[in-house]
């Protein structure tokens, strides 16, 4: 194959993730802005399809487990090995985990000349013994078989640094952080009329004077959940007319989630599922809540920052990065539900407050993590790397 090395077209790229949720809901326009540029895209991931499919890319699904499972994994192994061998990749890139140890893994044995990955969290920092030791492990073979790595923030770096995954020049931080930045024109407060929200809101069965406290991402113990809802248990006694939306896939059952809760405060809660438009609740929201446990940045965030509404989040890294505390939000200790209460009781309180900080999430969105400014840095980093690999600095 023969092309400019200014230029994406022809190349071919694989991004692999272990779910196409994650593909669709965090790479889909990062995907396209590659496709724009002319590189071959092949996106891998496990579900038998992808929808909503990524105009002029290819899909391959391989089952990659998220779980450890030797048989699976190694078929897994074998599958994306022989797939890289075949289709002459310049570039496989990475997310999520497991995809991004077995990618490294295969990519490398295929010869696969840049073996990229973007590290958005690490599962092993609420795991002990064994496992912590395993999954640690894995991060730290992500970083010696692949070319180079990336984190979604810089706080992120910092810690796979100081816990000795990997060397300050193995890793880049593109911009001031997130993974794929945001579309500014999707998550756009002016897209929703006051008729579409009070729709909304009728919908949910909320009053239209009603305080609306929201959650987005995957409902799990270490998202923070259980310590959302002992929180807003004491938000709620006081504050009558306020309501906690909790949007998105669960892995766990509504009946434990409203176990938490008092009985009369059982209706305050709403759990829709997952909607591929958050933006939507986003509209109607006063602020969002995002009691993590780890985080590699926090898209969500400064999706809500986009639609004007701040965040309040733990003091992890990763979060530490999306929010600016007292600027752009509120920063709160990880499983701390008194103090997790008493941020809520402000944002409800205050509203000048809390208006003057959406105001600056807003901004520094448009400022620092539009799609288009991170879409450019990592085709950026792609034409870096290939002309490391053209002869003479001509072809390759």
């Amino acid at each position: 194959m023969s092309v400019n090395i200014r230029s994406l077209k022809n190349v071919n790229i694989a991004r692999v993730s272990t779910v196409t949720f994650f593909v669709q809901t965090q790479l889909r326009e990062q995907i396209i802005s590659l496709v724009k540029a002319g590189a071959e895209v092949t996106v891998v991931a496990s579900e038998k399809q992808l929808v909503p499919t990524i105009p002029d890319s290819h899909y391959v699904s391989i089952e990659i487990p998220r779980k450890i499972n030797l048989i699976k994994d190694m078929m897994a192994l074998f599958k994306l090995w022989k797939l890289f061998r075949r289709s002459d990749f310049k570039i496989v890139h990475s997310s999520t985990p497991k995809a991004g140890l077995l990618s490294a893994i295969a990519a490398k044995l295929a010869g696969v000349p840049i073996r990229l990955h973007t590290f958005t969290g690490q599962p092993w920092v609420e795991l002990s013994g064994f496992k912590h030791f395993l999954s640690k492990s894995s991060d730290k073979l992500i970083v010696l078989l692949n070319t180079h790595c990336y984190t979604d923030s810089a706080s992120q770096k910092k810690f796979l640094i100081q816990k000795g995954v990997s060397s300050d020049k193995g890793l880049t931080v593109l911009g001031s952080g997130s993974l794929a930045g945001i579309d500014t024109k999707r998550f756009n407060p002016s897209r929703f009329s006051d008729v579409d929200k009070v729709q909304l809101r009728t919908e949910l069965g909320i009053r239209h004077s009603g305080n609306i406290i929201l959650f987005v991402g995957r409902i799990s113990r270490d998202k923070g959940v259980f310590e959302l809802l002992e929180a807003f248990s004491k938000v709620a006694v006081e504050h009558i007319n306020t309501f906690l939306i909790m949007l998105g896939p669960s892995d766990i059952c509504d009946e434990e989630l409203q176990e938490k809760l008092p009985i009369k405060l059982k209706e305050k809660l709403i759990l829709p599922g997952f909607s591929n438009i958050p933006e939507r609740y986003m509209a109607i929201a006063d602020f969002l809540v995002l009691p993590s446990y780890r985080e590699g940045f926090g898209t969500v965030v400064i999706e809500a920052a986009a639609m004007g509404i701040p965040t309040i989040g733990t003091n992890i890294y990763g979060l530490s990065d999306a929010i600016i505390d007292g600027e752009t939000g509120v920063l709160v200790p990880v499983k701390d539900s008194s103090q997790l209460a008493i941020a809520i009781k402000l944002l409800l309180t205050e509203t000048n407050y809390r208006v003057k900080l959406g105001d600056a999430a807003a901004s520094r969105v448009k400022k620092e993590f539009t799609k288009e400014r991170l879409n450019k840095l990592m085709t950026d980093e792609y034409l870096r790397f290939l002309e490391r690999l053209a002869p003479n600095n001509e072809r390759i």
